[in-house]
């Protein structure tokens, strides 16, 4: 390299007013005209352009390429899967970092490495000094040759893509990676970045092509950032920098690799690894690191400080280098520190938004002593004085994107008084019911509900769900010694065991199987017990060892609309095993169709299946638009000759099973688990079927559900709700014709009167757009929360929801809605279309709600249920009961 080098982008800096300024050994903006504290400002807001090109880009391929970098970083890089990415670090021998780095897999037999600017030959000497020992290993510099931008910030998406011409951008999910092209010309993009947003991207680009590309993006609104803006936004998000939180302390020691708390990400002990460059050192920090967490000191010497967030409470501003003191006692240095500024906001939660003023506060970063945690107050020397501080957890929250949000010190250790009691009077409670009245009859009055996982149970579901089981006990369980007859704990039973006895025909009925199971009272209840009863089952034949869990899980990813307690996230979370290979949970996602992500894509996954031979298949979502394709895995398995379990989560669509949507136990299911509330009429609860009979060989399994269900998951199964279930099946098997018919008629009326009003709703429109109770509507990204307000102060109540493209709930972009409680409430498909015209308006900005609750107030009374006309004398009865 020549002693001053230039990027390929040097005379655009210089023609947008860059102060230029030598960074390892690059010519380099500081800052552009408006200076380091707008362009920070700027990229939280709008988005930020950033010219990273003085980086190193180091490529490996051959038949070597991944036992070398196994042996050289501290990540697992056996884990990664094309269009995947890790951060890592290039340990030393003892456990200190000669450089962190990221690692990049855009293509199969390549991987490319991106060091830090002032390490670039020291990484490059010291990976060709022990290249030696691995043949068939190619490392090419291609530092020259790729130019790499980051594109930062809220606006960085919309930016991005309105510049691609073909191609998608990665996965909404940090680390994902893909190729697009822009004005003809590839781009390998990738979901990561150095600022804390939420919203990043990483650019790498043929240098030919660079130029162009930075222009398009600065036309398109992308604000250029120089290197101290950088610097104080990877503060903020408390990012570690090398030379600062990385290498040697102030006292010149090496700091270890552990003390940065990014290394439970950057370094991995998986035994594909093998033995790597500074193992034995990591073990003993990450051992020291352990026992610290839990307030044991006694490995302190292994891991004696780490890096930690502080806030200065007083006047002045810490920088590098800086003593920090417990009192009179040296407790570590600054690492980092300046004066950071942040959007003023106003709001709370989902409402809150960036005003157009900032302010600004000292922060920074501190490597101190281990026996320090978050809250305690330090004093920093300053020029000669003290001035207080306090350990924070974090400067900067990234998880409701499309923002990260500053987080205040005074925000973070507010004093919460316990709050005064009241004394009880009439008056509170007059004002409880009054309240209660008026929610009754805005809900059941006055809106239109379009939440498609609610359902209003008809009266005499509700009036039976308070009568008196209300409040008992009916504990019980079946016993072999009786001839598998249910033993009861508790006396005064009678009348809930035929109540149990006369709910499981009914659902036995409506389901077509074998056997039910009623006693959970959710539908993510039942699905714990199910995969509790399939880790009980796995382990039959081995009591005395650790439980296994399931190796590997089939299911729909949640970006894709699958159920959150079919994610590790959520219910299975304790169940599944954690793949040796990517040390994350052992679950792999349908692939879904190219340009429907809402359908899976049958053909591509029985590819999918056949390479991870996966123990439990869960379908279900709660998007849904589609039948899931049951016979067709079903015909997958038995060809592959597989031991899966396929279970149907049918929690959005129970209600709708049979002829006219999906009868899953012809098909092939084995399990099918459901909320009882949402398209079917009952009380909140949930249940699991299955259709395995005693003489097969999965009936174990069946048995373990039994067990997991009582006494795995509940003790009190809420009888109320119970026999208030009993009368709503008795509903759903009267009227489920009808009904199913009418809410498939009216969802895809309403979907399609969504379409000609303008709207993008989402499907195939082949089928309107939808063969469930469910419609869904993008209204713009991020849009959707706010819309969803909207549309509730007009009177009309939806969920917000995330399209698959999308990073998360508060960046929704779409609306989620259900016809099937209006359905009920005799609402046909006309009505559909005027509520259609109304939503439009809404989202239109105009006011609708005298006519909404016009429209309402036409149907108030419920249809598909058994009405007090029909039995008054014994309503008359009930309600003196209660």
């Amino acid at each position: 390299m020549s002693e001053v080098n230039k990027t390929t982008l040097y005379e655009r800096h210089l023609s947008l007013g860059a102060k230029m300024v030598d960074f390892a050994g690059w010519q380099m903006p500081l800052h552009y005209k408006t200076g380091t504290v707008q362009e920070h400002l700027a990229t939280r807001k709008h988005a930020g352009l950033f010219d990273i090109s003085h980086m190193g880009r180091f490529a490996f391929s051959g038949e070597r390429a991944v036992p070398f970098l196994q042996h050289v970083l501290s990540n697992n890089a056996a884990a990664l899967d094309v269009e995947e990415s890790q951060y890592t670090i290039i340990p030393n021998s003892s456990g200190g970092a000669i450089d962190d780095a990221y690692l990049y897999r855009f293509y199969e037999d390549e991987y490319l490495l991106v060091v830090n600017a002032a390490n670039r030959q020291k990484d490059w000497n010291h990976f060709q000094q022990i290249r030696k020992d691995f043949k068939q290993l190619d490392i090419i510099d291609r530092s020259d040759e790729l130019v790499m931008l980051s594109l930062q910030g809220p606006l960085s998406r919309k930016f991005l893509t309105g510049v691609v011409d073909s191609g998608l951008l990665p996965e909404p999910i940090r680390n994902q990676l893909s190729t697009v092209t822009i004005n003809g010309v590839g781009v390998l993009v990738g979901r990561t970045g150095y600022t804390g947003e939420p919203l990043c991207f990483e650019l790498f680009i043929n240098s030919k092509d660079a130029l162009m590309i930075w222009d398009l993006l600065i036309d398109a609104g992308a604000t250029p950032i120089g290197l101290g803006a950088r610097d104080t936004l990877r503060l903020e998000a408390a990012m570690p920098l090398f030379g600062c939180e990385l290498g040697l302390d102030a006292e010149g020691n090496e700091i270890p690799v552990f003390a940065e708390p990014l290394a439970k990400y950057a370094v991995s002990f998986s035994g594909l690894k093998g033995d790597f460059v500074g193992k034995n050192a990591l073990s003993r920090q990450f051992k020291a690191l352990e026992k610290i967490t839990d307030r044991d000191y006694s490995l302190i010497k292994d891991l004696p400080r780490r890096i930690m967030p502080v806030a200065l409470m007083g006047k002045g501003i810490a920088r590098p280098g800086n003593k920090v003191f417990v009192g009179d006692k040296l407790a570590g240095y600054i690492t980092s520190g300046t004066m950071i500024p942040y959007w003023e906001t106003e709001g709370e939660g989902l409402s809150t938004r960036f005003l157009d003023e900032h302010a600004m506060r000292a922060i920074g970063l501190a490597l101190l002593d281990s026996d320090l945690c978050e809250a305690d107050t330090v004093e920093i020397e300053v020029r000669g004085r003290k001035i207080p501080a306090v350990i924070v957890p974090y400067h900067l929250r990234s998880e409701a994107p499309p923002c990260a949000r500053a987080i205040l010190e005074q925000d973070l250790f507010k004093d919460i008084s316990a709050p005064t009691a009241e004394k009880v009077t009439t008056k509170k409670v007059r004002r409880l019911l009054d309240k209660a009245i008026q929610n009754h009859t805005w809900r059941q009055r006055e809106c239109i509900n379009l939440i498609p996982s609610e359902q209003t149970p008809s009266a005499m579901t509700r009036m039976l769900s308070v009568l008196d089981p209300v409040g008992r006990y009916a504990e019980h369980k079946p016993m072999k010694a009786f001839l598998e007859m249910e033993v009861f704990f508790y006396q005064g039973t009678d009348f809930i065991l035929e109540v149990e006895e006369l709910l499981k025909d009914e659902l036995l009925r409506y389901l077509g199987c074998c056997e039910v199971e009623t006693r959970l009272i959710s539908g993510q209840m039942a699905n714990t017990a199910v995969f509790s009863a399939l880790v009980d089952y796995l382990n039959r034949a081995d009591r005395k060892a650790e439980q296994r869990r399931i190796r590997r899980v089939m299911n729909n990813h949640i970006i894709k609309g699958g159920h959150l307690s079919a994610q590790p996230m959520g219910a299975l979370r304790d169940f599944v095993a954690r793949d040796p290979k990517t040390e994350k949970p052992a679950v792999v996602n349908f692939p879904v169709v190219g340009d429907n992500p809402y359908k899976i894509d049958t053909a591509a996954t029985q590819d999918v299946l056949a390479r991870y031979r996966p123990e439990l298949i869960i379908l279900g979502k709660s998007v849904t638009l589609h039948p899931e394709p049951v016979a067709q895995l079903r015909s997958f398995v038995r060809q592959l000759d597989l031991n899966s379990v396929i279970m149907y989560d049918m929690a959005h669509v129970l209600g709708l099973l049979g002829s006219y949507f999906q009868q899953p136990f012809e098909e092939g299911a084995d399990i099918v688990t459901g909320s009882t509330h949402k398209t079917f009429f009952g009380t909140q609860r949930g249940i699991v079927a299955a259709n395995y009979s005693r003489e097969d060989l999965r009936y174990q399994l069946w048995e373990a559900v039994n067990r997991r269900a009582f006494p795995g998951s509940v003790s009190n199964h809420h009888l109320g709700t119970l026999l208030g279930l009993l009368m709503a099946a008795y509903e759903m098997n009267y009227f489920k014709d009808e009904y199913q018919k009418n809410v498939i008629d009216n969802a895809k009326a309403f979907a399609m009167a969504l379409h000609d009003c303008g709207l993008d709703v989402a499907g195939d429109k082949e089928v309107s757009f939808t063969e469930t109770h469910q419609v869904i509507v993008n209204v713009g990204y991020s849009k959707g929360p706010e819309i969803a307000r909207r549309l509730e102060e007009n009177n009309i109540i939806v969920n917000y929801q995330a399209a698959p493209q999308e990073e998360g709930f508060t960046a929704s972009g779409a609306l989620r809605m259900g016809v099937a409680e209006m359905t009920r409430f005799a609402m046909k498909k006309e009505d559909f279309k005027t509520l259609a015209q109304l939503i439009y308006d809404v989202i239109a900005e105009r006011t609708v709600k005298e006519k909404v609750m016009s429209l309402r107030g036409r149907f108030v009374d419920m249809k598909y249920c058994f009405t007090k006309k029909d039995f008054a004398h014994i309503i008359e009865k009930l309600h003196k009961l209660i």
